[in-house]
């Protein structure tokens, strides 16, 4: 050890066992097998829903597919995996009836499911790849199939921004092989 050494930046320590990782240990750039490929998580993002209740969601690259992955733990481990899909595939006039009944349908049919209204909750988005305190306030609507498989989620950025997603729950078991990013 050097006279100057002790000044020198220590590499910060993962926070996680390398030895042992699991969904709740992911971040950007980590790699894992999930549904048969093998993707790259690009971006995280935070989501804080109030009440000490927060979740994140990471953007997954398999090279010929994107997806989100979700991730909220509240005791339980509750997993989805999701892909964005245009909103007026919902309905042509789903944002106007959004805006004017301030809440989406109870009821929606998307490629031959029917998906029920389950929550509706009002919080903060932030990009934690981007490095920033960055907050967006947003609504979002969790609709389910009657088995509680498929989900379809509908977004609210503003007062007329609208995003849509459809996907499935995940078990844990479901993803494997996760590799920290370099």
């Amino acid at each position: 050890m050097g006279l100057f050494d002790f000044l020198k930046k220590k590499e910060k320590e993962p926070e996680y066992d390398v030895t042992n990782l699991s969904v709740k240990d992911l971040d950007q750039g980590f790699i894992l097998e999930y549904d048969m490929k093998s993707w790259e998580i690009k971006e995280v993002y935070e989501y804080d829903w109030g009440g000490n209740n927060i979740s994140r969601e990471y953007m997954m690259d398999a090279g010929d597919e994107v997806i989100y992955l979700g991730v909220e733990d509240e005791g339980e481990l509750f997993i989805t995996a999701m892909k964005n899909i245009k909103i007026r595939k919902l309905g042509d006039d789903i944002i106007d009836k959004t805006i004017k009944k301030e809440r989406p349908p109870k009821k929606l049919e998307y490629e031959g499911i029917k998906y029920h209204l389950h929550t509706d909750n009002a919080g903060y988005f932030n990009d934690k790849t981007k490095g920033t305190d960055d907050w967006e306030e947003l609504v979002s609507w969790d609709y389910y199939d009657d088995e509680e498989v498929h989900i379809l989620s509908i977004t609210q950025w503003g007062e007329r921004d609208f995003e849509a997603s459809v996907g499935k729950v995940v078990k844990a078991y479901q993803i494997s092989n996760i590799i920290p990013g370099q």
